[in-house]
């Protein structure tokens, strides 16, 4: 596709999730960056995401928002960076579960432990992912390998890999050992570094 790529973010966002995912997917695209309460819920932006929220992106006419939703869109958009398994793959299946456990379970565990939410005794069922020590320990048991689907990078990897280093950096994940293994792995790809390198030059500085 040769439209024009634009990604709307802040670097204190899921928006790092997203550039990350599009320097892997070696796109070429133009941030607009935008600010809380100001440019964010501004007209322009609100017709882009009604929500008022980043990450967006709009490639060509087509806008997309929502973090893991962007992340599959980039990986089959830009086939050619190897993100996703291809259509009809028998890994496809698996690639969609693991993307959507960590959208799913482990980005609202994480969350509800950090807002401090308690789920009443016997309530459990009402949670989607049960309980954070039943995510984390569903998630150890598949980081024997070193991806999450087949034997490359995937798109899964990505959005796993940033949120568990994200809940251990603000205490909210306990650092078990294959946690930290498998972060240092994802952490240290190139295009992790640059997309994490050109946020934290974006950052306002210290108050």
């Amino acid at each position: 596709m040769t439209d024009e790529l634009v990604f709307y973010t802040n670097p204190m966002s899921r928006g790092r999730m997203v550039r990350w995912m599009l320097e892997e997917a070696g796109a070429p695209y133009r941030t607009e960056l935008l600010d809380y309460g100001t440019t964010m819920k501004a007209a322009a932006y609100l017709a882009i995401n009604p929500m008022g929220k980043v990450p967006a992106i709009r490639h060509g006419g087509m806008v997309v928002t929502e973090t893991p939703a962007i992340c599959a869109y980039l990986a089959d958009a830009f086939p050619a960076a190897g993100l996703a398994p291809a259509p009809g793959d028998k890994l496809r299946g698996a690639y969609y579960r693991w993307l959507s456990f960590a959208a799913g379970p482990l980005e609202s565990a994480t969350v509800n432990t950090a807002l401090g939410v308690v789920i009443p005794e016997g309530k459990d069922r009402m949670a989607g992912y049960g309980s954070l020590g039943q995510t984390l320990d569903t998630i150890e048991g598949e980081l024997g390998r070193e991806y999450l689907v087949g034997d490359s990078f995937t798109a899964a990897d990505l959005y796993l890999g940033f949120l568990l280093n994200w809940g251990m950096m603000f205490g909210m994940v306990a650092k078990r050992t294959a946690f930290a293994a498998y972060t240092a792995r994802m952490n240290a790809r190139p295009a992790a570094m640059r997309a994490s390198e050109t946020d934290n030059a974006l950052m306002p500085p210290p108050a």
